[in-house]
């Protein structure tokens, strides 16, 4: 069996990674990258499936390249939410052949026998995979955390059995240098927005990923406490509703406490209009849970929004506000027109530069603690570094490192060594030559 990583070995997103016998060929994800800089992956040849971790454009974006009845695999919601991703930012809904597994529950593509785990994330539906060919196990751990609203995934995970010296860990890194000091957890999250809110006269908004539900969960829960109505867009409003899937505890439009905003979204509403085959009966049902805008101008201090960041200036001048809370709540690179554009970026500088900006967010990957007490609970053969900027620093802080560039071929079979490898020890050999001479 061999491994590579076309992309994921040099930078955060875009991760695509190749797993191969004599009989089958796999991705794992097939994503676009975050950066405009980065070259996307041209689509690998002979590829028999592709397994998708998570619904985030940075793991699943390139699968519109391939052809339409290659089998993609991923969770149920996952579909959803991908699908949910394309529409609303107005590209058409994925024609992909998707087959849908079920956590935990193995099934097989030729030579390769996959058990999805479903893992903590910023994301929903995340997984990890468990691929075995070849009297061999690899695990790939996708995107993960231990300091999400189902932090006991993780636990699950490092106290599996089946999971105990697999031969190689494909291991993330997002937050190898970052931590998670000032945020530890969603509850931190949520008692930083009730702080903000809680007594506050203005208009207060929130800047995130809609999909993020444990992030919407901590501003729910921050609203209920400060008795204010959480409001939030169609989008959102849509997310909420394909999350009943799978719970009935998380915030949806039904709810008394929750409203939609329609005003300054018809770009959203004609999304419905343009698919309503896909939206059935949601593009009806969302009108009985309007709030008007003229009721948020009578009374803003009553209010939190989670809408787009696009439509909070259009609200404050609407309803002539002048101060306003904005909670900000996802990661800070995006804050950079490298990762956002230059319009984006713009519209975030003028919005804290008009507003009570507060920072309140915690990271959807692990830091470098959680990282290290699950490197060591699986105990690899081999740990890889992927979905990382700086792989070089794994060999500080784990044991069996075996770091790759894009595009090398890591062989699991007969263990052979990357040209990484190999130009360090010949630093080695060339040090120790140099010392003998002197």
């Amino acid at each position: 069996m061999q491994i590579k990583i076309h992309k994921g070995t040099e930078e955060i997103g875009g991760s695509c990674i190749e797993l191969s016998t004599v009989n089958t060929k796999i991705l794992l994800d097939y994503g676009t990258p975050l950066s405009d800089d980065s070259v996307k992956v041209e689509t690998p040849k002979d590829i028999d499936a592709i397994l998708i971790s998570h619904p985030h454009q940075d793991h699943f974006g390139e699968i519109v390249n391939v052809e339409s009845d290659l089998p993609i695999y991923c969770g149920e919601l996952s579909k959803e939410l991908m699908n949910a991703t394309k529409i609303f930012t107005g590209k058409d809904i994925l024609e992909n052949n998707f087959q849908t597994f079920e956590a935990w529950k193995s099934f097989t593509i030729g030579d390769f026998k996959i058990t999805p785990y479903l893992v903590d994330h910023s994301a929903t539906d995340a997984y990890a995979f468990l691929i075995e060919a070849s009297d061999k196990k690899i695990l790939y751990s996708g995107d993960f955390r231990a300091n999400g609203r189902k932090a006991k995934l993780f636990n699950k995970m490092i106290e599996d059995k089946k999971l105990k010296n697999v031969d190689v860990l494909l291991m993330e890194g997002t937050m190898i240098r970052r931590g998670n000091k000032d945020f530890p957890d969603e509850k931190s999250v949520e008692d930083k927005i009730y702080e903000i809110i809680k007594e506050s006269k203005d208009i207060s908004f929130m800047i995130g990923s809609s999909q993020n539900i444990d992030s919407i969960v901590s501003a729910y829960r921050a609203c209920k406490k400060a008795k204010k109505t959480f409001i939030i867009d169609i989008y959102t409003a849509w997310i909420l509703e394909k999350m009943k899937l799978i719970s009935s505890s998380i915030p949806n439009m039904s709810w008394d406490d929750v409203k939609v905003i329609k005003k300054f979204g018809s770009g959203y509403y004609q999304k419905l209009k343009e698919n309503e085959i896909y939206f059935k009966k949601f593009k009806f049902e969302v009108f009985n849970h309007i709030v008007e805008i003229d009721e948020i101008k009578s009374n803003p201090q009553d209010y939190f929004l989670k809408i787009s960041p696009w439509h909070i200036d259009k609200v404050l001048n609407y309803c002539n506000i002048e101060n306003s809370n904005i909670i900000y709540s996802q990661w800070l690179g995006y804050l950079e027109e490298k990762y956002s554009g230059e319009k984006t970026a713009s519209l975030f500088q003028n919005l804290k530069e008009n507003s009570n900006w507060v920072y309140a967010h915690t990271s959807g990957h692990a830091d470098l603690p959680a990282l290290k007490k699950f490197a060591s609970a699986i105990n690899a053969k081999k740990l890889i570094p992927i979905h990382t900027e700086y792989k070089e620093e794994f060999e500080e802080h784990f044991e069996n490192v075996a770091v790759l560039g894009d595009g090398e071929i890591y062989d699991v079979n007969e263990n052979l060594l990357t040209d990484y490898q190999v130009d360090k020890l010949n630093e080695i050999f060339k040090e120790d030559l140099d010392d003998s001479q002197s």
